[in-house]
């Protein structure tokens, strides 16, 4: 492996590739440090070391799980509220979004199916629409940061995280993240452009692994035999997810032998690759988003004048807020379920890969084209995506399972979402740095 590094270095154009990466990776890093304008630096560490300590004694008093969330997507900068609080989330909620809006506007289905050109269109969309979801979740953040115990927990109730509260400072906090938000898309672009690919991705890589170490460092503090046993799981954990990640059906393809002129065209066979796990992170996301809403309604209810709740809300606090309840677990778990065969639904399009088929006289052996081969990819992404649901939904509880049994709370170094992520931004990546490789050389970086 080590060669194998050393003969990518070698390469001259690789090498200024993975440089440059790297340097922009860095730039993203030094940013989740430095702090917004009108923020108080050391009452912010004061409320991250209770957050800590709140974690070690598992209590429960650390933030919400969005919250949680959204700081790992950003590599913890959210709750540093730095220049890059926001982290990469305006643009996968973005992305997503622009992704569901297909199913519903037709303009950006017929973008979506004019190649490079609309695809460019969709790409400017999702680029003005991150910049209204930066101001949108800037602000809100913002206005958390004014009444810290929301963000940090009944610890940090008292603390004065901002130094002024007027509208300028607040304006110039607001507009100073959603800068950030836009230099980090920018970031993520130039990686994709001229780096080794998969930007947006790597971002999100790094802001994930940059976590690990804190992480594995608090579970050790526990005991050496639990960090052993945390470490154990993790590994088998992510060998099963490299596992099911490079699982997938493959459907054989036949194109039949027409003639052109004098040049005869078809004859090869191929395949349809149906992964098992086609819907990636998104569901995880999408679950975890739609169970916070609740408990974020119910905090805008105030109690009345004899100081009783809604019973609507005792319940929402009872069993929607902590993350170890077995009713949340099942909630969440079935919510995954769910999401993933309705992301699949609009993303894999068994009637137009049917069409595609027909078009250029492609058939499935045994089957016949149009409708019957419609049916046919509709009845395996069926079977294959209930699998793939199952994994999801048991990967994303493995945090919570480590909270109820462990009392590891957030700080489980091995998290669904976390694995989910790293190793699929990682088989990625190596597979660019692969095809480079082999465009130049006979061997790859992997043998």
């Amino acid at each position: 492996m080590f060669s194998a590094i050393i003969r990518a270095f070698r390469t001259a154009d690789l090498r200024n590739k993975l440089l440059f990466t790297l340097a922009i990776i860095a730039v993203y890093r030094l940013g989740s440090f430095i702090p917004s304008p009108n923020v108080d630096f050391a009452a912010v560490q004061q409320c991250l070391t209770s957050v800590n300590a709140a974690a070690s004694s598992a209590d429960g008093a650390g933030p919400s799980q969005l919250y949680q969330l959204v700081n790992l997507f950003s590599g913890g900068a959210l709750l540093q509220l730095s220049i890059f609080a926001l982290g990469i989330m305006p643009y996968i909620t973005a992305s997503i979004i622009t992704q569901l809006l297909r199913v519903v506007i037709p303009r950006f289905e017929t973008l979506h199916k004019e190649g490079q050109t609309g695809q460019a269109k969709l790409t400017q969309y999702t680029r003005y629409l991150t910049i209204a979801l930066a101001i949108l979740q800037s602000t809100t953040l913002v206005s958390v940061a004014r009444a810290p115990g929301q963000m940090f927990g009944s610890a940090c109730a008292n603390v004065a995280l901002l130094e002024e509260q007027n509208a300028f400072a607040i304006l110039l906090m607001v507009i100073t993240m959603t800068a950030g938000t836009g230099l980090i898309m920018w970031m993520g672009e130039l990686i994709t452009e001229r780096g080794i690919g998969n930007g947006m991705s790597l971002l999100i890589f790094t802001s994930i692994a940059s976590s690990f170490p804190s992480s594995i460092v608090q579970v050790w503090n526990k005991g050496e035999e639990l960090a052993l046993a945390v470490i154990g799981i993790g590994v088998v954990i992510v060998g099963l997810v490299i596992l099911v990640e490079q699982s997938q059906r493959r459907i054989p393809v036949q194109y039949a032998k027409r003639m052109v002129g004098r040049r005869e065209y078809g004859g090869q066979s191929t395949y349809i690759p149906i992964k098992v796990n086609m819907a990636g992170v998104v569901p995880v996301i999408f679950a975890s988003s739609l169970l916070y809403l609740p408990a974020l309604i119910a905090q805008f209810n105030q109690p009345d004048a004899k100081g009783q709740v809604a019973p609507w809300v005792t319940w929402v606090s009872q069993y929607l807020t902590q993350g170890d309840h077995p009713l949340y677990m099942l909630m969440y778990f079935l919510l995954i379920l769910g999401f993933t065969y309705f992301y699949v639904a609009i993303t894999f399009n068994p009637q137009e890969v049917s069409d595609n088929m027909k078009q250029y006289g492609g058939f499935i052996p045994g089957i016949r084209a149009g409708r019957p081969t419609t049916e046919f990819l509709e009845y395996v992404l069926s079977r294959i995506t209930l699998p793939g649901a199952i994994y999801l939904g048991l990967i994303a509880l493995i945090p919570l399972i480590a909270f109820s049994l462990l009392g590891t709370s957030q700080n489980f170094p091995f998290g669904g979402t976390s694995i989910l992520i790293i190793v699929g931004v990682g088989l990625e990546s190596v597979k660019q740095i692969n095809a480079q490789m082999q465009e130049r050389n006979y061997e790859g970086l992997l043998k």
